[in-house]
């Protein structure tokens, strides 16, 4: 600091005892300043410090109201050394700041109980949830064969959940038994067929959507049922779509969900709104189709349910079905979760025990 002090202050105005009385009392300031400084343990001595040394009241900053006495070529250089002195003073200030701060840290750490060697307690990341992860890889499926996202209300009415489903007025479905009715005609959608409904009343052929939603039943809660549940429900209406289009989406869909060893199957059956109707197997993902308790020894599960769209489900919503044919299908996303994790209980999908969760 002496040697520091020597050639920043040293005088520098022509021989003369009052330039030099100036340099000599400039550098006795920066002399004191610095040892009461660097003896500082506490905040507020360095703030009486600060207004001491280089407040409006300081003795430094009386000598910038002599500058105006000064030449024109003194002033600067004059001016330019009181303000040396200001910043070395300022630089001491900060460097006690931080040292106190350092000081408060080591004390409050030597005093407290609590042992900071210890190792910090682990952030855990969060994860999607599985039956998010298979809805995004079905979405992200559908996406790459060129179909489109269509959502819709998990409030319905009976017309959009039934009537335009081709479902008769006594069918077992509407029973109280089976569904959430809000009012006499208002209901929780029991499938998300209805967004295939609503699609068709506001966009004419060709259509090709797919339509993820949570769907609501009078189910009890057990293994393999829940009153909440997700499903897939997905519709392409154009000139001349067959069934063979049906068997070939469905086939791409399970050989990019499951593996592209996984066969499929089509097998006979009934569903309201579509005709002819056929019920979807999969070869066994847990055992290969070799047979094993979660097929029943069959080699097969069934997956989903799918068809060409009843004729009298266009002649409802307006659409030529002497024109236009289509075909429609629906999967649970939570059975598709069950049998791609190996879950043995879809309760685990709701449940948000973090122990499951963790592992996806």
């Amino acid at each position: 600091m002496n040697k520091m002090l020597s050639l920043l202050y040293a005088p520098r105005f022509p021989a003369g005892e009052n330039k030099k009385t100036v340099d000599e009392q400039l550098q006795n300031i920066l002399k004191n300043a610095t040892s009461e400084i660097e003896v500082a343990k506490a905040f507020h001595e360095l703030n009486d410090l600060k207004s001491r040394y280089i407040g409006k009241k300081s003795e430094l900053n009386g000598f910038m109201q002599q500058m105006g006495k000064l030449s024109a070529t003194e002033r600067p250089v004059f001016g330019k050394k009181v303000n040396d002195v200001k910043a070395a003073i300022e630089s001491l200030l900060e460097a006690a700041n931080e040292r106190i701060k350092e000081n408060i840290y080591t004390q409050s750490i030597a005093t407290s109980s609590f042992d900071f060697t210890m190792p910090g307690r682990p952030v855990l990341m969060g994860n999607l949830h599985p039956l998010t992860i298979i809805q995004n890889q079905i979405e992200d499926i559908f996406l790459g064969m060129g179909f489109q996202i269509a959502e819709g209300y998990d409030v319905e009415d009976d017309f959009h959940n039934f009537d335009a489903l081709n479902h008769p007025k006594d069918h077992p479905a509407r029973n109280l038994a089976d569904t959430f009715y809000i009012g006499k005609d208002t209901l929780l959608r029991t499938h998300t067929s209805t967004v295939q409904i609503r699609t068709m009343e506001k966009h004419k052929p060709p259509i090709k959507i797919i339509a993820p939603g949570r769907c609501y039943r009078n189910d009890k809660f057990d293994l393999t049922h829940s009153p909440v549940f997700h499903q897939t429900e997905g519709l392409v209406v154009d000139e001349g779509i067959s069934f063979k289009d049906l068997s070939d989406t469905m086939d791409i869909f399970l050989k990019k969900l499951f593996g592209s060893e996984v066969k499929s199957r089509f097998r006979p059956h009934f569903f309201p709104f579509t005709e002819p109707s056929a019920e979807i197997d999969v070869s066994c993902v847990a055992c290969g189709g070799n047979g094993c308790p979660t097929c029943k020894n069959s080699g097969w599960i069934e997956i989903l349910g799918a068809g060409m769209v009843d004729p009298n489900v266009f002649d409802i919503l307006g659409i030529d079905s002497e024109r236009y044919t289509g075909y429609a299908f629906g999967c649970g996303i939570d059975r598709l979760a069950m049998l791609k994790y190996k879950l043995p209980d879809i309760r685990l999908l709701y449940e948000n025990d973090v122990r499951f969760l963790r592992q996806f």
